[in-house]
């Protein structure tokens, strides 16, 4: 009986494998739909992207093509919706969001970073860049890399550094031309203390109000001016509310893109690398836009009439240089050695 049992199951097994061989059943298909479940790949990402300037700005712009690209490079599985203007949360209010994972991106202005990593100071340096190159030098090169691998220890990731302009002075007083001229006024600054200091040091008075309050703040007069992009002096109309705008150039208002880290760690790796083509064509895009942008819109406001613009001279500026310069050593510690060699290396290439 045993006997009769063994041939019987023998060829039971028998029979099975060559009705799977002859059959030609792929064997592999339902542990490969197993590893797509496993890797996430069959499970649609919702992305919340929070930002604080107008959708037309070279920012607003970028985020709608980035959640474009996103959407077309991962089939549908991964859907940025962009919310501008500040609707969701203010330029502070997102970053806290933002490690609570209630967005999942956002896009604040270099210092902005600075109230949660005080070595992003390194950017508000004042005049450290006198062009564009520069700024993609150091955006690119070991300033950028130093600053990313600062800022993940705090919990955010940066995925791409965007462009926007140098900032400009505006203001209801008097032409702003030599640093004294800005002695006794109040004016608007984003929360950075080497801004803070910069004003101090002019004589002036600063304020951290929040970017969407300004052109509120300048209608009622409880500031004499502000430092902003073109772009966004223009969107925000700003300066319709202003007497004189001075083309210093004396910052650079760029914009790092940060996601959740804990977050960005769970997307499969192939979203990631999806994510991270799209954002290097945005990137790429940006750069190139941004600077075309605030040229038109320089030529716009001048061609308003309702402001003055006035340019500063060469040697003007160096008077500028000169008479900050105690900043730099004011926080040299504070931005930590790494960094500050790095930003006088560029500056000593520029020479």
């Amino acid at each position: 009986m045993k006997k009769l049992i063994s041939i019987m199951s023998f060829l039971i097994v028998g029979i099975a494998t060559a009705f799977y061989i002859g059959f030609g059943f792929n064997t592999t298909e339902k542990p490969k739909a197993v590893d797509d479940e496993l890797r996430g790949l069959n499970k649609k990402y919702l992305l919340y992207f929070s930002h604080v300037v107008a959708e037309n700005t070279p920012k607003g712009i970028a985020a709608s093509m980035f959640a474009q690209k996103v959407r077309e490079k991962t089939n549908g599985w991964v859907e940025v919706q962009v919310f501008p203007n500040g609707m969701l949360y203010n330029a502070q209010e997102e970053f806290e969001a933002l490690k609570r994972n209630e967005v999942q991106i956002i896009a604040p202005a270099l210092s902005e970073i600075t109230v949660h990593d005080p070595k992003w100071v390194v950017m508000d340096l004042p005049f450290a860049f006198d062009d564009v190159q520069m700024v993609k030098q150091a955006f690119e090169g070991n300033i950028g890399k130093l600053l990313f691998d600062s800022i993940e220890n705090h919990g955010y990731k940066g995925i791409a550094f965007w462009d926007n302009s140098f900032k400009q002075f505006t203001n209801n007083v008097r032409p702003v031309k030599r640093p004294s001229d800005i002695s006794g006024l109040s004016v608007r600054i984003m929360p950075s203390k080497v801004l803070a200091e910069t004003y101090l040091l002019l004589g002036a008075k600063s304020h951290s109000y929040s970017f969407n309050e300004v052109y509120e703040l300048l209608s009622e007069g409880q500031i004499d001016g502000t430092e902003n992009t073109l772009s966004n002096i223009y969107s925000k109309g700003f300066y319709k509310k202003q007497k004189y705008m001075t083309i210093s150039n004396h910052n650079y208002l760029g914009y790092a893109v940060l996601m959740n880290n804990h977050f960005w760690n769970t997307l499969p790796i192939e979203h990631q690398n999806s994510m991270m083509e799209a954002m290097n064509e945005v990137t790429e895009w940006l750069r190139v836009y941004a600077e075309e942008h605030n040229n038109e819109v320089l030529e716009k406001i001048e061609k308003s009439g309702v402001i003055e613009v006035y340019k500063l001279t060469d040697e003007e500026r160096m008077e500028w240089k000169n008479a900050l310069r105690p900043i730099y050593e004011q926080y040299k510690h504070v931005i930590g050695k790494n960094l500050m060699d790095e930003i006088m290396l560029l500056q000593d290439r520029k020479l």
